[in-house]
């Protein structure tokens, strides 16, 4: 039974003097919004550092960034599997949003799927394969279940712009995701700060080679999501 309805109950057979409990309760178990705000903020901050510097920075950074105490960032997140747990469901569900906005807002599916890759870059999905490493869980439910999401959305771009005649035939959902993690992918302690600037750049010379008609012959064949599944 809800709140509102144990409320109603409890008005009916034992007065409103009593019921005052039972409301603080509901009111009390629900989150209050500056939880959530500051849940949201450590979720960010860490997002931003983990892409800067990698998924091993102290975590006191992170609760500097986001403006928040340790001990907050703590009561959130009991230890770092945890924070970047909730960093890869973010990055993965904002992800798949880029696509659903995308097939929303263009008409034409190559045109469509060029506007997702950009915005995925913008998300720095790439900055997720360092963090699936180690003793991460990548078998989670809520992981699987996001992963299943995103999935679905970008082969359903790939296949409206083939379908289309707009993209080439021979090249598979997992090429998308591999070119997006090789060009997204930060690259923390490098000599080469910066490099980000050009990302979109070489994106749109990969989209360039994407379109059809083909004008080479593409090596080896299509990568699949099944060959991204598979681990060493």
């Amino acid at each position: 039974m809800n709140c509102v309805a144990e409320n109603v109950a409890g008005t009916v057979t034992e007065g409103a003097a009593e019921n005052t409990a039972p409301a603080a309760q509901c009111r009390s178990s629900r989150p209050r919004a500056d939880a959530l705000r500051n849940r949201e903020r450590i979720v960010s901050a860490a997002r931003e550092l983990f892409v800067e510097f990698g998924p091993e920075v102290p975590l006191d950074d992170v609760a500097r960034r986001a403006g928040v105490g340790n001990a907050t960032l703590y009561r959130n997140f009991p230890d770092r599997s945890a924070l970047i747990h909730e960093v890869v469901l973010a990055v993965t569900s904002r992800t798949t949003s880029r696509a659903e906005e995308a097939v929303a807002a263009e008409a034409d599916p190559f045109a469509a799927l060029s506007r997702f890759v950009h915005a995925a870059a913008d998300e720095r999905i790439g900055a997720l394969c360092p963090m699936l490493s180690g003793v991460f869980d990548q078998d989670h439910p809520d992981l699987l279940a996001e992963r299943r999401r995103l999935e679905e959305a970008v082969g359903g771009l790939v296949r409206r712009a083939m379908s289309a005649g707009r993209l080439r035939a021979d090249i598979g959902v997992g090429d998308v995701f591999v070119v997006l993690s090789q060009l997204t992918r930060p690259l923390p302690g490098i000599a080469c700060q910066g490099i980000d600037r050009f990302t979109h750049r070489h994106l749109q010379l990969f989209l360039d080679g994407l379109e059809a008609p083909a004008r080479s012959e593409l090596p080896g064949s299509a990568a699949t999501l099944e060959d991204l599944r598979r681990r060493p």
